[in-house]
């Protein structure tokens, strides 16, 4: 039995929400920072990271002082505004290629400590406490965890009806992406909405684990204070079908004292090895890898041992660690050795031809991706995937909707 809640929610004047939202604040390299801040005077970033050239200077303690600051001048300008009761939305997101359609709730805490929301992926304990600062300091959260829910015909049906209407925004971003918000305000939809999701007894974190624990963590800390919203988090939660998961490829720095002869020597152990030499390829299937090396890409087929029965070791990113990365090339740590990174699988694997031609890195891994059951697999038997296991979509934009607390 799930809870969502419908809330006020604070966001963009309709005439600026196309100004005012905007990435998230790591996707933006150091000139397109500079570039907005300086030319768009209502770009979220501006609340999200005031005084951005001294942000390396200032405590965190004083940044987040300083959001909050901003966050009320937007406020005071109007260029925010507060709804007047609480609502839902239904929000879509229209990429080049694919479509992302949801809504945008509270969730409860209640249900992420009883398992009802379900988690697949570990946290580190300093974000969270990080991001909780964060939270209690600042009085709002702008980032919603992406959740999922199984497919059901019946709510399709129902948010299509509810696009026929005049939306309360469109507009399309510099990054070619329309984005279109339907509010859900009448007291009969609400609880048409409500009941449905009632009737659904697990849904899935896809993406926010961190913020999820934060939420949790800061309603712990400040459960007798009496503030309500601290006992739920804003989610943005879509169907199962309709979540995009990309797998995220590794890319090491050097073989660990092996030459290359002996590397591919090791690998035959437990892989099928077939040279692609230039052919860009990539695995096709589960129990496949590619792999770039000294100038040629070659494709891996694991030699699958039928005594591997567990989730986790049938899981590519797992196998790639336990075979290759670990006793091959001497990665133990896949957070914090500085000798592996990632590149998502949304970028093309000329990326990892390119850094590894370069020089910095010696060698690349692709994966195939996971998909969403092997990911429910993992959350339904309490299990944790390995750290950069997936890249999930849609990417909510910042600033677009609020969550005071």
């Amino acid at each position: 039995m799930s809870k969502i809640i419908p809330f006020k929610a604070v966001r963009p004047a309709s005439d600026k929400v196309g100004l005012v939202s905007c990435r998230n604040y790591d996707d933006y390299s150091a000139a397109e920072l500079a570039a907005s801040l300086n030319f768009n005077p209502y770009s979220f970033l501006h609340v999200i990271n005031p005084a951005y050239v001294n942000a390396q200077k200032i405590t965190l303690d004083k940044r987040f002082k300083g959001v909050a600051l901003k966050y009320q001048d937007f406020k005071t300008e109007k260029t925010l505004i507060q709804e007047e009761n609480p609502v839902f939305y239904v929000y879509e997101i229209k990429t080049k290629y694919d479509k992302f359609t949801g809504i945008i709730a509270g969730t409860s805490v209640e249900d992420y400590q009883n398992d009802i929301i379900k988690k697949h992926e570990d946290t580190l304990q300093y974000r969270v406490e990080m991001f909780k600062d964060y939270l209690h300091q600042t009085g709002f959260n702008t980032e919603p965890v992406l959740i999922t829910y199984p497919d059901s015909v019946e709510l399709n049906t129902w948010i299509l009806l509810k696009k026929q209407s005049e939306p309360l925004y469109q507009f399309t971003t510099t990054n070619k992406e329309k984005h279109s918000l339907w509010k859900i305000e009448t007291e009969h939809d609400i609880n048409w909405l409500q009941e449905h999701f009632e009737n659904i007894p697990d849904l899935y974190i896809a993406d926010g684990h961190h913020r999820s624990a934060s939420a949790e963590l800061l309603f712990e800390e400040d459960k007798h204070s009496g503030n309500k919203n601290l006992r739920y988090f804003m989610s943005f939660l879509i169907p199962e079908s309709n979540v995009k998961i990309y797998e995220y490829n590794r890319i090491v720095r050097d073989l660990n004292g092996n030459s290359k002869d002996e590397f591919l020597k090791k690998l035959e152990e437990h892989f099928i090895i077939k040279i692609k030499e230039q052919e860009l390829w990539k695995p096709q299937d589960k129990f496949e890898f590619g792999m770039y090396l000294d100038g040629n890409f070659y494709a891996l087929f694991y030699k699958i041992n039928n005594n591997e029965t567990s989730i986790l070791e049938n899981l590519d990113a797992q196998i790639l660690y336990n075979k290759v990365l670990n006793p091959i090339l001497g990665i133990e740590d896949l957070r914090n050795d500085e000798r592996i990174d990632y590149i998502s699988g949304k970028q093309s694997i000329t990326a990892i031809k390119l850094v590894v031609d370069e020089g910095e890195f010696e060698v690349g891994f692709m994966l195939y991706p996971s998909n969403i059951n092997e990911i429910k697999d993992f959350a339904d038997n309490n299990l944790i995937m390995p750290p950069k296991s997936t890249y999930i979509e849609p990417k909510f934009r910042s600033g677009l909707m609020v969550y005071e607390l």
